[in-house]
């Protein structure tokens, strides 16, 4: 669709705006990238990731081996760049998991909710709904047929409430 004064998929753009037609085959092509469910998938997974090894480092500072429990009575009589080398593996070692899980889920609920999309040709509150229960069932599938339903529905409440959220009108 072509727009006056414009080119197809970004109304008000002027065509003469200096921008040369490699240009603009760059910006169409960038634009029906980020349209893909897959590409759309990736980035959330990856910033699922960059926020799961965020928080996994932050959860590994809450350390519970204190010198009150046996492994933190055990580590309190190491050398200090011993219990040093320790806690940076232990750091290291939980933000992945956390990193691996983040992204995982991202990637997951956004191909989801994507495809939901692009089969119902909307973009409304049940694709947040029906791609959440669909992520929310597979990955609870090892758990049994309650828990895919516990799971499905648990997250498919989760992430219409928080589409809900984020697309209440802003207010000054």
């Amino acid at each position: 669709m072509a727009y006056p004064g414009g080119f197809a998929g970004i109304p008000g753009q002027q065509q003469d705006t200096g921008m040369s037609e490699q240009d603009q085959r760059m910006v169409k092509m960038v634009t029906s990238g980020m349209e893909s469910c897959l590409v759309k998938s990736i980035m959330a997974g990856g910033a699922g990731f960059a926020l799961g090894g965020v928080f996994g480092l932050f959860m590994a500072s809450m350390n519970y081996d204190t010198p009150l429990t046996p492994q933190g009575a055990e580590l309190t009589k190491l050398p200090m760049r011993e219990q040093l080398r320790r806690g940076f593996k232990d750091m290291g070692t939980r933000s992945w998991s956390s990193a691996k899980n983040f992204g995982k889920i991202g990637f997951l609920y956004s191909i989801c909710e994507c495809t939901v999309e692009g089969f119902r040709a909307k973009n409304d509150l049940y694709n947040s709904a029906a791609g959440g229960l669909a992520a929310g069932a597979i990955l609870a599938r090892n758990a049994g047929p309650q828990a895919m339903l516990l799971g499905g529905a648990g997250f498919a409440a989760f992430s219409t409430g928080i589409d809900y959220y984020m697309r209440l009108p802003e207010s000054d």
